[in-house]
């Protein structure tokens, strides 16, 4: 991508303000998003984004820097606006200064393949990617006569990163991302009801060859034809199921950033002092995963030139690692883990999580049901909101069910869950063994970024759901 002549002259300008430690991210990314609506194309983007970001640490004191001309005028231009943005009085210590950006034409955006073409395969073989997404559009249509709208929807990136830094290290990464999804709206006795499945790996959209397209079209429309005319879920305390795959949102959200030291080296975690401590059920082991192979949320190096590695986060209910980045282990002195990532060039890294789940245990969720008196199944998690600090949350349940006398009695819909991570992790008493893991992205200091979560079905024994009153 630059020769490492040019880098390292970059690397000379940027530490002539005395920093400690320099640093040169280098990205080129191209993008492709297809959509369907009404059976008819409706979305067809593709663009390309190129541009480098400088770092510079005068201890845990950051300069940012970033410029979308790639050039060496450009890049030293750059380089000596970064050398010169130093932390000026009344800035607290160990914050991100944003020295700037220096922008050529376009913004660092230009058509996709321009000046480059046949290095990607975003954008290629267009007719191909159209043809799953009618299949998507057709299969949903054709198994039930109440849907009334269906956007089948097809994203594409290939990243491609190179960091270089004053400590000699050199990296470069190649990261190809393709992720297909289904929205399905249904109508029927003026009731709506929507639901969306999708499918994403680390790898160029033909992968999707041997997906069973007609069947997640499918399950997105059984899953709407099921909640349309579903009662509304009670409202109270009560023991939850949280099935296996999306269900570690809840771990994630409430959890995992509150492991990051962004938040420990502030203070601002729960989890803050508690390493070594006993902080879940003895059930609960959990994990960041980065080495995963093909997985959405896997990275062969950090965006910070580290080597990408397994970090178990809590075992057997003991609290072993957080999740650091360069700057966050040297606010903390906790050890690295890889973990530095960023959405783009336009972004300081920060601790940010990889592929992060909760770890198979050795129970069964037929046994879960049987051995429950009442309570809520929740099959499929949806999205929700948490405040990192606390961990408080809540999520909404995309299909959930009433168990009543060790049974499955009735599907329910409009249910939330409302907790406190730490509290929740305490609660969990069983672990099943059907471990699975479901693509995302998960938004924070440093941009939206790939990320997978996970979990087999656990049971927690108290949970306050979030419903409509019983008279």
């Amino acid at each position: 991508m630059l020769n490492p002549a040019l880098v390292n002259r970059v690397l000379s300008a940027a530490l002539e303000g005395g920093a400690d430690f320099a640093e040169v991210f280098v990205e080129d990314t191209e993008t492709c998003e297809l959509g369907l609506l009404d059976s008819k194309p409706s979305t067809a983007v593709a663009g390309r984004l190129r541009g480098a970001g400088i770092r510079l640490l005068y201890g845990t004191d950051v300069v940012y820097v970033t410029t979308s001309q790639l050039d060496e005028s450009g890049l030293l231009q750059a380089a000596r606006k970064a050398a010169q943005a130093r932390r000026t009085p009344g800035t607290e210590p160990g914050s991100v200064r944003n020295g700037g950006a220096l922008q050529g034409p376009g913004g660092g955006r230009s058509p996709a393949g321009d000046g480059n073409e046949g290095r990607s395969f975003v954008g290629k073989e267009r007719s191909q990617k159209l043809d799953w997404l009618r299949r998507l559009d057709q299969a949903a249509r054709g198994r039930s006569s109440s849907v009334v709208q269906v956007e089948p929807s097809l994203m594409e990136k290939d990243q491609r990163i190179l960091i270089a830094n004053s400590h000699g290290l050199w990296a470069e990464d190649r990261r190809p991302y393709s992720r297909i999804y289904c929205q399905v709206t249904l109508e029927d006795q003026g009731a709506r009801q929507g639901a969306g499945e999708s499918r994403g790996q680390q790898s160029a959209s033909s992968f999707l060859e041997g997906v069973d397209l007609e069947g997640l079209a499918h399950a997105a429309v059984d899953r709407a034809s099921l909640l349309i005319h579903a009662d509304y879920a009670p409202a109270g305390d009560m023991p939850v199921i949280i099935d296996h795959g999306f269900g570690g949102v809840i771990f994630h959200e409430a959890c995992g950033h509150g492991l990051e030291t962004t938040s420990v080296a502030k203070g601002a975690s729960v989890f803050c002092g508690k390493l070594g401590q006993k902080i879940a059920h003895e059930s609960v082991t959990a994990i960041d995963d980065g080495t995963i192979d093909g997985s959405w949320g896997s990275i062969a190096v950090d965006d910070e030139g580290m080597p990408t590695r397994k970090t178990v986060l809590i075992e057997k209910g003991v609290l072993k690692s957080y999740i650091a980045d360069q700057v966050g282990s040297l606010k903390t002195g906790y050890e690295r883990t890889g973990s530095g990532r960023r959405q783009s060039y336009r972004f300081a890294p920060a601790s940010r999580m990889r592929n992060t789940y909760i770890a198979a245990g050795t129970d069964n969720l037929e046994s879960m049901i049987r051995d429950m008196d009442y309570g809520l199944y929740a099959r499929k998690m949806g999205g929700g909101s948490v405040n990192p600090g606390t961990g408080d949350y809540n999520f909404a349940v995309s299909e959930g069910y009433i168990v009543r006398n060790g049974r499955i009695e009735k599907p329910v819909k409009g249910a939330t869950l409302i907790g406190r991570g730490i509290e929740t992790l305490g609660r969990i008493t069983r672990v099943a063994e059907n471990l699975s893991l479901e693509v995302g992205m998960c938004g924070s200091v440093s941009g939206s970024i790939p990320v997978t979560v996970g979990q087999p079905a656990i049971l927690v024994s108290q949970i306050l759901v979030g419903g409509r009153a019983q008279s």
